[in-house]
């Protein structure tokens, strides 16, 4: 159940954190990935007879921040506006001899390429003429296949967990490999879409033009923004533009929101809670409380009106208790952890001389030697292990609490858990974004967003454990920064320039019951560190089926994505050129995914039941990690495009040509 607690409309101002100059040269120094986050307009002045109109004034106003851009058309009347934010606009087409023409409620979104032409009617100059723009657009310029979400949309959608990787699944071509679960954070979440039969490790997910991909996590975001911090969501998912060549399946594009001239403040609360859910008739409810909320606030700083600086901060906490109920899972029954199996339907066997050689199986005995009535290959007497049989070790792990206590049968009558500890997640989510505009042929955005995020699991994430006295936790500190700078060199030429960087740390640590008690020997084959004595892991492969593992964590990762880019967008006659380059290092420092605690395996070979086995301390299989290593890796890539957009005439039925080509290197 979700709902909105509170929204409200108040006076906010911000300092400027950095001089102009000392911005300027950030930008200087550090130039990254556009990647049309923005918008495009393109469009042709005409007279009444079709004919072009060449150097006409097309001026390009935003409404929501009051900021203008003049072009000109050029000898085939034709103009382009690149790098528009989203929003809404007014266009004005101004030529002596002719009646101003006035085109109102062009509304941008992300990615859009829309076509706004004028036909100018002879007259004076003083006149004008005021066309409505049509609420229903189709997109004529651009043969790309994708679905926009708006932030209103993405704000009031009931979406599993309030996660962003849902969102995914509303575009066509979408196919959802998603588990029920869903947590809202970025690595941690389950970002397991298709789109057309591709990988999900192909997709690619972009946030104010910049990457916000985690290479090395299989397609999943850097960092996921607050959902009430999205201006717009596109998706492309086919013949989608050269610029976008760095993923061979869906483009996702993210828009934050920034300020305007009408200073705005909201806050909100999304909640769930078991107690607003129906129980389940076979395994009652699980526990669950999750809360999101938060504010954010947006608008124009009061001075420097002429050269205006629009502001947005959000912030937002995401918390998420819940319950560790997998359904029940088979246990050793606590009554037949000192060998008395009187009491089950299985037969116990003595191990055979041509499986385990007596001087092993008896080594604990008085002497060595069996105990009374003790055949190998026959059945134990009163199906009871005697005490001196059981391997010490087994019987320390059992001490330690490595399997859990049962809390129900299943149709068969075997012991079962069901339930588990509640697990927390914890986000906190910061945004920042600025946009500047030095002069009306030069502005600059950035943001800075960080996340600290802290998930607990109640089994061990990433292996086959399934006994909740072990599990880990997660943390995923994540970072992403742009900085965005457009230049109009000229009427027909506009330069695009930006830096970019994302990067994550994932610290994996175990919790629960994971160190080795006192009186446990460890019998390794290698002598490399075993980090805070880990008990090895136990799987019970048959019969039980239980498994008890801490995998190989603790593990550490760190991950920094830089990027440099360079766009330019050229208006020469009929043709709308764009071409680009960019740079990008990826640096990544990881552990090897290394078991040095030793992994042991019963099936039941021996005895003829795993959990027999296991009190024998006969394991029919055991491997184990000579080291726990980590690698450092450096990936140096480069890319370029190159896009002809060749229009149509106004007069022209015919539509437009796009050529396009792109490369890029690893």
């Amino acid at each position: 159940m979700s709902s909105t607690i509170a929204h409200a409309h108040i006076p906010i101002g911000i300092r400027h954190s950095l001089p102009r100059l000392v911005l300027l040269l950030i930008l200087l120094l550090f130039a990254c990935s556009a990647l049309a986050q923005e918008a495009t307009i393109v469009g042709t002045v005409t007279d009444g007879t079709g004919a072009a109109l060449p150097n006409t004034n097309v001026t390009i106003t935003n409404l929501d921040t009051g900021q203008s851009r003049t072009l000109t058309s050029n000898e085939a009347g034709q103009f382009v506006a690149p790098d528009l934010r989203i929003g809404h606009y007014t266009l004005k087409a101004e030529l002596k001899g002719f009646k101003t023409t006035e085109q109102k409620g062009i509304v941008l979104q992300v990615g859009d390429r829309t076509r706004v032409d004028f036909k100018l009617e002879v007259g004076a100059t003083q006149e004008a003429i005021t066309v409505e723009a049509n609420t229903v657009s189709v997109q004529s310029e651009s043969s790309e296949v994708s679905s926009l979400i708006t932030g209103q949309q993405l704000s009031q959608l009931a979406a599993n967990g309030r996660s962003l990787y849902n969102m995914v699944n509303l575009s066509t071509g979408a196919a959802n490999l998603q588990q029920d679960a869903q947590t809202p954070t970025p690595v941690g979440g389950d970002a397991n879409v298709s789109f057309n039969g591709n990988r999900p490790g192909h997709n690619i997910y972009l946030m104010d033009g910049g990457e916000n991909l985690d290479r090395g996590g299989s397609g999943t975001f850097s960092v996921m923004p607050s959902v009430e911090a999205i201006a717009e969501f596109r998706i492309l998912t086919s013949n989608y533009d050269a610029q976008y060549g760095l993923s061979s399946a869906a483009t996702m594009t993210t828009v934050l929101k920034s300020g305007t001239r009408t200073f705005h403040a909201s806050a909100w609360e999304f909640l769930r809670n078991d107690a607003l859910d129906a129980s389940n008739y076979f395994t009652g409810k699980n526990k669950l409380r999750f809360n999101v909320y938060g504010f954010n606030a947006g608008g124009q700083v009061p001075w420097g009106k002429s050269h205006p600086t629009f502001f947005f901060y959000n912030m937002e906490w995401r918390k998420v208790i819940a319950g560790n109920n997998n359904g029940a899972v088979v246990v050793p029954d606590p009554g037949t952890y000192t060998g008395d199996f009187s009491g089950s339907s299985t037969s116990i066997k003595v191990p055979t001389a041509a499986l385990v050689d007596s001087s092993v199986l008896f080594r604990n005995c008085p002497g060595g030697i069996a105990p009374a009535g003790i055949v190998q290959g026959s059945p134990f007497p009163g199906n009871k292990i005697p005490s001196c049989m059981l391997d010490p070790n087994a019987q320390s792990l059992l001490g330690a609490g490595i399997f859990q206590k049962p809390n129900g049968v299943n149709d068969s009558g075997q012991p079962t858990f069901a339930g588990g500890g509640s697990n927390p997640t914890n986000v906190k989510d910061e945004i920042a974004r600025v946009d500047h505009q030095f002069s009306s042929k030069f502005s600059i955005f950035g943001h800075w967003v960080s996340e600290q995020i802290s998930q607990t699991f109640g089994t061990t994430m990433w292996s086959g454990d399934n006994q909740s006295t072990i599990g880990n936790t997660f943390g995923n500190p994540s970072y992403s920064a742009v900085v965005h700078a457009t230049h109009t060199i000229s009427p027909t030429l506009l330069n695009e320039i930006a830096f970019n960087y994302n990067g994550n740390r994932i610290n994996i640590l175990p919790k629960g019951v994971f160190t080795a008690p006192s009186d446990f020997t460890f019998n390794r084959v290698f002598t490399g560190p075993n980090a805070n004595d880990r008990i090895p892991s136990i799987n019970l492969s048959s019969g039980t089926g239980s498994n008890y593992t801490s995998n190989w964590v603790p593990w550490v990762n760190k991950a920094d994505d830089y990027q440099i880019r360079d766009d330019i967008s050229w208006l020469k006659g009929t043709h709308q050129l764009k071409l680009g380059a960019s740079w990008a290092l990826y640096k990544k420092i990881q552990d090897t995914f290394a078991s040095t605690q030793g992994n042991f395996a019963f099936n039941g070979v021996f005895s003829g039941f795993d959990f027999s086995d296991y009190l024998l301390g006969l394991s029919q299989q055991y491997t184990e990690d000579a080291v726990h290593d980590s690698g450092h890796w450096n990936n140096v890539s480069w890319a370029a495009y190159f896009q002809d957009d060749k229009s149509q005439q106004a007069a022209d039925p015919e539509p437009g040509t796009t050529l396009g080509w792109s490369t890029s290197h690893l």
